[in-house]
């Protein structure tokens, strides 16, 4: 009997259905009951009672009213896309260029890079369950912190703008950069992350790419961005997508659900409001994922 051996991209399969194993046991069985039941309570009105709750279909007019009706659902969902799409290229700019700033070899290179990932363990959720049992104050960092940069660095914003604009920059692009500054403690505290990523991403390209590219004559910029750039690549539609998604979960629209649901005790509109910011969001990171995947370059 002649055993039929797997080939590499079947072994690179096995490798990622055992990788995803845990997250899909965990789906099954904590996960797809209650969005099933989500679906339920979207097409229904549900109504609390002492002997539990009960549930009236109504069709879609939970959507309908969440669209067209609610005040406030609207602006606050496209608020939170509009502001998405400004932060992600931001985000994914800083945590590049730190990345590969953090790759060189220089002394206190761990320090730094600790640095960078405390926003991340600042912002989890046991700072704040520290902060709000009155174990620690961080009241108003991000403002302390911004005028600390300020007075010690002397640095003017303002400065920087002024000198793209008599450069012929595009205004546009001149208020993108204007805004980036004006937010910089926000992107910081939000790339901790993606700078790991990237950062692992740039430890894996081969330095015999460099030594060649050195050998050829090519200069800093141009192996930037014809060896580190591709081969990075596919890190950087990974830290797309999950910014995406780590943007989304802390939004005002996920507030403006959790007010509908436990504070107005609409479940089925709040439901409702659920599987549309759901479907947005879904729609929102196929259509990027669409159009970056082209420009992918895999290394095999």
């Amino acid at each position: 009997m002649i055993k039929k051996r797997l080939t590499l991209s079947q072994k690179r399969s096995l490798l990622g259905i055992f990788f995803i194993l845990p997250w899909l046991i965990g789906f099954l069985f904590l996960f797809l009951t209650p969005l099933l039941e989500s679906i339920r309570f979207s097409f229904s009105e549900l109504k609390v009672s002492p002997n539990g709750f009960t549930l009236e279909f109504i069709g879609i007019e939970n959507f309908r009213f969440a669209l067209a009706v609610d005040p406030d659902f609207n602006r606050v969902l496209t608020q939170s896309i509009l502001e998405m799409v400004y932060d992600v290229p931001m985000i994914l700019f800083f945590s590049l260029f730190t990345a590969t700033l953090l790759n060189q070899k220089f002394r206190g290179r761990s320090v730094a890079r600790a640095v960078f990932f405390l926003p991340v363990i600042l912002a989890s959720g046991a700072v704040a369950a520290a902060q709000q049992s009155g174990l620690i104050q961080l009241t108003g960092s991000s403002e302390i912190a911004q005028e600390l940069a300020q007075q010690q660095s002397g640095f003017d914003p303002m400065m920087v703008v002024r000198m793209l604009g008599n450069a012929g920059i595009p205004l546009w692009f001149v208020e993108y950069i204007a805004e980036a500054i004006n937010r910089i403690y926000e992107i910081i505290s939000s790339s901790g992350v993606q700078i790991l990523i990237f950062l692992a991403a740039l430890q894996s390209v081969p330095s015999s790419m460099y030594e060649v590219a050195k050998i050829d004559g090519a200069t800093a910029y141009e192996s930037f961005w014809k060896i580190t750039f591709p081969m990075v690549s596919p890190l950087i539609l990974t830290n797309v997508i999950y910014t995406i998604i780590d943007s989304f979960a802390d939004s005002p629209v996920t507030e403006r659900i959790y007010q509908t649901a436990f504070q107005s005790q609409n479940f089925g509109l709040s439901a409702a409001m659920a599987w549309l910011y759901t479907i947005a969001v879904s729609l929102l990171l196929v259509i990027i994922g669409i159009l970056i995947s082209r420009r992918v370059f895999y290394h095999n």
